[in-house]
């Protein structure tokens, strides 16, 4: 099995978690081509066996800049019946706490993926032992999830 890791990150909080998801899911023995969503051809989307997306979200409820023609044309890739799933970082003290999680994650229902996990929210970076294990708990339910459908 081989999935697709992509993240946004500006300050490390996003990759930071990335980095905690791809040790987990290698663990698991699952290929992961962890890369940054800015740029990326999604077109190669396809070719794996699921999808994991991660973004912060930027002031009250935005994408980053960087990644917004990336969801534009995402809804446009067929990825039908893929599994994914969603995670990002945000602060708490803005009303739409982490949304980019929820826009990423309609943007891949409506390109037919499956999203197998709830999505998974932390502030700022993962700091303590409880948002780390977060993390990893995050990684084996994906893990879980897509085990059984392959």
């Amino acid at each position: 099995m081989r999935i697709c890791l992509l993240y946004a990150s500006m300050s490390g909080n996003t990759e930071d978690m990335a980095i905690i998801i791809k040790k987990e899911l290698e663990k698991e023995g699952i290929e992961v081509v962890m890369e940054e969503m800015d740029g990326y051809e999604l077109e190669k989307l396809t070719d794996f066996t699921g999808i994991i997306l991660g973004s912060y979200t930027w002031g009250d409820g935005d994408l980053p800049y960087e990644v917004e023609e990336f969801e534009e044309e995402l809804v446009h890739v067929d990825l039908s019946r893929i599994p994914a799933a969603v995670f990002g970082s945000g602060d708490r003290n803005y009303p739409s706490y982490c949304e980019a999680v929820h826009i990423f994650e309609e943007t891949l229902k409506k390109a037919g993926a499956v999203l197998v996990c709830s999505g998974l929210k932390n502030e700022f970076e993962p700091k303590n032992e409880e948002e780390i294990e977060a993390c990893r708990h995050f990684a084996q339910q994906f893990s879980i999830a897509l085990k059984e459908r392959v």
